[in-house]
């Protein structure tokens, strides 16, 4: 029952990544092969004119990388409201 208790995160691991770790985090948050989530993400920038592109952008910005505390949109945003 102990797993029970553990939050799953979605991450950019550090290992197993090819470009920035986005199909990565997703495969292992989804516990499946990263090598499936490269292949749908390959699908469905080829089938919707290259929207698959902006959506593994936006994962990249929102997910945080392994071991990181938060998201380079999250310290994007803590910037802006820090200069003053």
């Amino acid at each position: 029952m102990a797993g029970l208790d553990e939050k799953k995160q979605l991450t950019r691991p550090r290992e197993g990544r090819i470009v920035v770790g986005v199909c990565a985090g997703f495969g292992e948050y989804l516990g499946i092969d990263p090598n499936v989530v490269r292949v749908v993400l390959a699908a469905i920038t080829v089938f919707s004119a290259g929207m698959g592109i902006w959506v593994y952008l936006v994962a990249w910005v929102v997910m945080p990388e392994e071991g990181e505390p938060e998201s380079i949109m999250s310290k994007w945003f803590r910037g802006l409201g820090g200069s003053s």
